[in-house]
């Protein structure tokens, strides 16, 4: 079933701020301002792909942003994927800015600052959909994220075809194959991100991505352990500790690293959560599995540039810390090695 949103029926004085709402409500809470002193008519086609949204969004120029006080109000998880058909967009997130025409897409995250402007009339087809579905994983999300892609030719081409094929037929697909069909967009751009680390598919068998899955899944399950290390998990899903290590080479990150980043990604947005004031910053720590606050103080300062108090701070206000800096996507945190009392072992 569609849901369709069309100010052409608001008066022109009020499109603005009904257009405000509905992007937000439509996707995430966002910061939209239209760039027209005279909004011309908009609209927003949306329909539902199990746990994904395909949206059909016309409207004229604007400038929409996020920052830590709207990624504190809700939306965090989720991720969109902007497939451009007319117009062009700048994307800004992670410190790259990237250039969208027609015949292009680009994926941003809403668990990080992100502006996004659209500088004429435009038309684009936009996937959003939450990290829980699985399919991609955050190292892979990192090469995707604010990456421009040509759909002229190669993997991305193939993307871009099968997710067109797909937003066009998904008012008149059964539930459950439109659930499965919107999967495998998600692999493919799992195959797409291998690409464009320059990691060859075939280098990683089925069953070693398979156990690798599993693996990565025990872990975040178990983030908030101080005694995770790798040969709690090599035992635990019955490998040597040795294959484990061989199993990461596949993301280009040591186990040790790996669990780095995700618990301070988990413990960055645990500070901007609404009500996060009340909760200390070593409360935080020791909720991701740090043994030690003033360590994971340091660790978060050398990834991100501010403390975790000053972060915490921040997102309270609806401000960006001026300092923060966010790894880059596929880049490695900026950390020089794991802080003693980390509670990981190597």
């Amino acid at each position: 079933m569609s849901v369709v949103l069309d100010t052409a029926l608001v008066p022109p004085a009020d499109r603005a701020e009904y257009w405000h709402e509905a992007v937000s409500r439509t996707f995430i809470p966002l910061d939209v301002a239209l760039l027209e002193s005279r909004p011309v008519p908009a609209t927003i086609t949306s329909h539902s792909l199990g746990a994904t949204q395909v949206s059909l969004v016309q409207a004229g120029p604007q400038r929409v942003e996020r920052g830590a006080g709207l990624i504190a109000r809700g939306g965090g998880d989720h991720l969109t994927l902007a497939l451009q058909h007319r117009g062009t967009a700048r994307l800004d997130q992670d410190g790259r800015q990237v250039e969208l025409g027609p015949g292009t897409f680009a994926i941003s995250d809403a668990g990080r600052p992100f502006a996004k402007e659209l500088p004429e009339p435009f038309l684009f087809t936009a996937f959003h959909w939450p990290r829980s579905v699985g399919g991609v994983s955050e190292e892979d999300l990192r090469v995707l994220t604010a990456t421009a892609f040509d759909t002229g030719d190669g993997t991305a081409r193939l993307v871009a075809a099968y997710l067109e094929c797909l937003s066009r037929s998904a008012d008149a697909m059964e539930p459950q194959v439109a659930a499965w069909l919107a999967a495998t967009a998600l692999d493919l751009l799992a195959v797409l991100a291998h690409e464009r680390r320059g990691r060859s598919v075939p280098e990683a068998p089925e069953a070693a991505l398979a156990t690798l899955a599993r693996v990565k899944d025990h872990i975040l399950r178990h983030l908030g352990d101080p005694g995770l290390s790798p040969e709690r998990i090599a035992a635990a899903h019955h490998v040597s500790v040795r294959y484990l290590h061989k199993l990461f080479r596949f993301e280009g990150v040591t186990v040790a690293r790996w669990i780095q980043r995700q618990r301070l990604e988990m413990s960055r947005r645990d500070l901007a959560r609404p009500g996060a004031g009340r909760a200390s910053v070593a409360a935080v720590a020791g909720r991701w599995g740090f043994v030690s606050a003033s360590h994971f103080s340091r660790a978060f300062r050398a990834v991100y540039g501010v403390s975790p108090r000053e972060w915490q701070a921040c997102a309270g206000t609806g401000l960006t810390p001026a300092a923060v800096r966010l790894p880059p996507p596929g880049g490695e945190p900026r950390a020089t090695g794991l802080p003693s009392g980390y509670g990981v072992a190597v």
